[in-house]
């Protein structure tokens, strides 16, 4: 389980398709201390939860490797990522660690589209759409992950819906860099999940 309280930005510094294009491995550069990551360790990138399969250190730089598979590839940007490419990351929640953010699965849902960027003092506001299965999933004042950084919906309409983003959180996870038109991964929250799923159980 994760927060969504980015902890670092890392970069895909490796990148080997194999299984015929179905599975990626990817050696992600990071500023975690290269000892205290385990092999079998869940790391979210991106708001996407991935297995630490092997670890190291570089030019003074850890590393680790993940696989990312073929429904991960299906259903999230990570099959738009390459070398260069730069990710959210945070570590698995520990007991004990504070819950700053919103409980956050790792599990993307699917892909928002940026429809718009509007920069305002201090802040900017992104409009963004989704599909209507994933949309009625999402209310105002709500909780939203993209690109696993836990956020509050600010306003929704239909199948789109805006969020404000705060200087420091454009400063320390890669939403600075967003632009109209790209696509960012969305794990809604867990807990309009179960609410909708209980209200259909009960109809």
């Amino acid at each position: 389980m994760f927060t969504g309280i980015v902890t670092d930005i890392g970069e895909i510094v490796g990148f080997t398709p194999t299984a015929q294009g179905q599975l990626h491995r990817l050696r992600i550069a990071c500023r975690y201390d290269q000892t205290t990551i385990a092999d079998g360790a869940s790391i979210a990138c991106n708001g996407v939860c991935l297995t630490v399969v092997a670890s190291g250190v570089e030019g003074g730089r850890t590393w680790f490797d993940v696989d990312a598979a073929a429904e991960t590839l299906a259903l999230t940007t990570a099959k738009h990522w390459k070398v260069g490419t730069r990710l959210n990351l945070e570590r698995a929640l520990k007991i004990g660690d504070e819950l700053g953010g919103h409980i956050v699965a790792g599990h993307a849902d699917g892909v928002a589209a940026l429809v718009s960027r509007e920069d305002l003092p201090d802040m900017a506001r992104f409009e963004l759409s989704t599909t209507r299965e994933l949309a009625r999933f999402i209310a105002t004042k709500g909780s939203i992950t993209l690109d696993g950084v836990s956020l509050t919906v600010n306003t929704v309409r239909d199948v789109t819906f805006s969020v404000l983003i705060i200087p420091h959180t454009l400063t320390v996870t890669t939403i600075g860099g967003w632009k109209a038109g790209a696509e960012v991964n969305i794990e809604v929250d867990l807990m309009a999940r179960y609410a909708a799923r209980l209200t259909e159980m009960t109809v």
